[in-house]
């Protein structure tokens, strides 16, 4: 079976990035602009340095900013009829993974009417036509969603979230500007930067995994591993870095897919609202401990890349365990919790959350087969 490689169109990085914003929109003879951010980025005039530069360029526009932080399915629905009612030629998606998720399921439908019932997205999506364009401005340095093919929704009804996989909605334009990331307080940088290097992780020891996305992999997670303290502490030449790290990993997994990491924090950041980077990042280090026997000599290299020293002496046990070792130092470093307990989760809960994760798209690609009864003692591992 062939590998597939699909990357968005056109991205820019550096200070002063999001100022070629204007020259793409004009270039693509675009007249309607829709804003689509949060009310937080609203509030604390992130999104102002954007529409300033639209305003002076006298581009027209308007904006939806009724985004959550884990966007649902009537985030999607109204943001479409906002689409539709301003006639959008063209949508500008302000934020992290929220805004660029629903912006991506609002873009499909405008141009995929058929898939108005959002749920219907679901997996990998059978769309025929491109989406509505995006420019993806990042504000966060984690879930690279301006350069993946992916978007996750949650039913609020059903109490989980779903993954939709759809080459068609990749953003045509990412934006990675420093300035965008500079206000990001501590623990968003955290829980967005563990994220980023759980989806590097994944992506490395995930089935699909190649040597074109190894590469980009494991110069994600050295990155990552290197810059993400620095970054949290507000350093503004870390965050830049890890701006690039995190996308570096989404231009990988994007096209491999992830694990069971990603297939058991869904459900609990759905059932819980557990930001998802806190989610990923709680779990990794016992997924990792549990994924082990699936990996063959990758964990020497993932250690490798995040800074330990002397793998190639070490016996296979140890360099696994130096792996995990690493891993876990980095999330403590960043203060992300260890127990699930700790972030409201209760054990009468675990098996529907086993449930749920079982079902995710997500979790196929784990290197390792899983089964309910060890996703539950996953759980309870870390309760």
């Amino acid at each position: 079976m062939a590998n597939r490689i699909t990357l968005n169109e056109t991205s820019y990085f550096g200070k002063g990035a999001i100022e070629e914003i204007i020259n793409e929109i004009k270039g693509r003879g675009c007249k309607n602009v829709m804003v689509s951010t949060d009310p937080d980025l609203i509030k604390f005039h992130v999104a102002a340095k954007v529409t300033d530069l639209l305003d002076a360029a006298g581009i027209a526009y308007k904006v939806y900013d009724h985004i959550k932080a884990n966007p649902t399915i009537k985030n999607v629905q109204e943001g479409v009829a906002f689409c539709k009612e301003m006639n959008a030629d063209i949508i500008v998606a302000i934020g992290g993974g929220s805004a660029m998720d629903t912006s991506k399921a609002i873009a499909i439908i405008m141009t995929n009417p058929e898939f108005a019932d959002v749920r219907s997205l679901e997996g990998a999506s059978p769309t025929k036509n491109k989406a509505l364009p995006i420019i993806a401005v990042s504000t966060t340095s984690g879930t690279a969603a301006e350069v993946t093919i992916n978007y996750v929704i949650t039913d609020v009804e059903k109490h989980r979230k779903f993954v939709c996989c759809d080459p068609h909605d990749i953003p045509v334009v990412a934006i990675i500007d420093p300035d965008m990331v500079a206000s990001m307080p501590k623990g968003l940088c955290a829980s967005t930067g563990m994220d980023a290097l759980v989806h590097a992780i994944e992506g490395y020891i995930t089935k699909g995994a190649w040597e074109l996305t190894d590469m980009l992999h494991l110069k994600a997670i050295e990155l990552i591993s290197k810059w993400l303290r620095k970054s949290v502490e507000g350093d503004m030449k870390a965050r830049e870095e890890m701006a690039v790290g995190q996308y570096i990993a989404g231009m990988g997994f994007s096209n491999v897919g992830l694990g069971i990491d990603h297939g058991m924090a869904h459900p609990l950041s759905a059932f819980y609202d557990i930001p998802h980077g806190v989610a990923c990042a709680i779990l990794l280090a016992p997924v990792l401990k549990y994924n082990a026997p699936a990996t063959g000599e990758r964990y020497r290299e993932v250690a490798r890349a995040m800074g330990v020293k002397g793998v190639d002496a070490m016996s296979q046990d140890e360099y696994r365990q130096a792996c995990i070792d690493a891993v876990q130092q980095l999330a403590d470093d960043v203060k992300i919790p260890r127990k699930l307990s700790e972030l409201g989760v209760k054990e009468k809960d675990i098996d529907f959350l086993a449930d749920s994760a079982i079902a995710d798209a997500c979790t196929p690609g784990n290197p390792r087969d899983v089964t309910k009864d060890e996703v539950v003692a996953l759980y309870k591992s870390i309760l």
